[in-house]
């Protein structure tokens, strides 16, 4: 039997019981820095394989699966692990059990679709050579972010791979398609905190105050337009205003107002200068109307770029073992995704997996409280990573 066709019989084989992992991790959701009892659960598994592993930076775990000739290549394998702080409202009989907490998007998957493509990979390790690294990485969903935590901890060395895989479901493409963008995919994604302080007061006195809610607003409007027309033709740029809080009344001018946002590109030499330009521009409109601003810049997690050759590469080799039709070159997003850590440093792959059905109600959107996908796509990621992992220890 050829590599692909034992591949996929072991994918139909390890199908139900990685749905069976997938369910257990969606009733028992934990938050980011907290997935103690998903840690646990993933090392009972990994202790069933006979897999080696460690603990890394408190909920981490990496180890590694080695074929033949092991020092040959090493190539990782990484899920994340954490959920969000949503009300699930699915109506699944394995929905959360914990109150607004809930997998929704869908690491769940993410972790059980690994550990079921170690499963296949520990039954072929005969048919291969090298070594693969993987990575169960805790707090994708908060700042600063697991992989860059992992990373500190050297998550990349001893061994040190030469490629690091992702796969993220995407409930836009139908249940077993494949996604994949070479080159720059995801965003950069910071958080933006101003606040304004002024001398508040009666509405209708307004020369005897400073109108603090008119300058944040003229600073919203005037970054919009700076921003906006600053940024680099060709550079997808986002600058959005979420939160806008002046706790006055219908006649009282608060004296302090707070404005909170997210900025988003796909340029780190213009994500550089537009923060040098937000807070030049905040700071200057404060000070001329005579109120105090301070601002804060949380950078996030950094531009994602896909390698261009190899995840060229993982389309042909996805091909190959769906069928052309099943691969799709997908947009760039302006979500991010902390996987951007790992491909800054290292060569990777980050595709999607999709898992939409329009007769499944699997519709809703990633961090919905209805999301869901059709499981029937777990077969697809755990056949296509066992496939993609073994291709591409392959030495060309």
């Amino acid at each position: 039997m050829q590599l692909k066709e034992k591949i996929l019989q072991l994918a139909q084989n390890h199908s139900d019981d990685t749905i069976r992992i997938r369910r257990y991790l969606h009733q028992y959701p934990e938050l980011a820095n907290e997935e103690t009892q998903t840690a646990k659960f993933i090392k009972q598994e990994l202790d069933s394989i006979g897999l080696n592993y460690e603990t890394i930076y408190k909920t981490g775990i990496a180890g590694t699966l080695q074929g033949q000739n092991p020092n040959k290549k090493v190539i990782a394998l990484r899920a994340d692990i954490d959920a969000l702080p949503v009300k699930e409202e699915t109506g699944l009989t394995y929905a959360s059990k914990y109150e607004g907490k809930m997998h929704a998007c869908g690491h769940d998957v993410h972790t059980a679709s690994l550990l079921g493509t170690l499963k296949i990979l520990n039954e072929l390790k005969d048919s291969f050579e090298g070594t693969i690294k993987f990575i169960f990485q805790p707090a994708e969903e908060k700042l600063p972010g697991g992989a860059k935590q992992l990373i500190k901890e050297g998550v990349l060395e001893n061994p040190r791979p030469e490629l690091i895989i992702g796969q993220h479901v995407y409930p836009e493409l139908p249940a077993g398609k494949l996604g994949f963008r070479p080159g720059t995919y995801m965003a950069s994604s910071d958080e933006i905190f101003i606040t304004i302080k002024g001398k508040g007061g009666h509405g209708a006195i307004p020369d005897k105050i400073t109108d603090t809610v008119l300058v944040a607003s003229q600073i919203i409007t005037t970054l919009h337009q700076t921003i906006n027309r600053m940024a680099p033709a060709l550079t997808p740029t986002v600058l959005s205003i979420g939160k806008f809080i002046a706790n006055g009344t219908t006649n009282v001018i608060p004296d302090i107002v707070d404005i909170e946002g997210t900025f988003r590109t796909m340029n780190e030499n213009w994500r550089k200068k537009a923060h040098e330009t937000i807070e030049k521009t905040a700071n200057s409109l404060a000070k001329k109307s005579e109120t105090n601003c301070e601002i804060l810049i949380k950078k996030g997690y950094p531009v994602l770029i896909n390698h261009e050759q190899l995840t060229q590469k993982a389309m042909e080799l996805s091909g190959q073992l769906w069928g052309e039709e099943h691969v799709k070159r997908i947009d760039k997003r302006m979500t991010a995704e902390d996987f951007a850590y790992y491909s800054q440093i290292i060569p990777g792959i980050f595709y999607r997996l999709g898992t939409g059905n329009a007769n499944k109600d699997t519709q809703y959107p990633l961090h919905s409280s209805k999301f869901t996908i059709d499981e029937n796509a777990i077969k697809s990621g755990i056949a296509t990573m066992a496939w993609l992992a073994i291709k591409n220890l392959e030495k060309t």
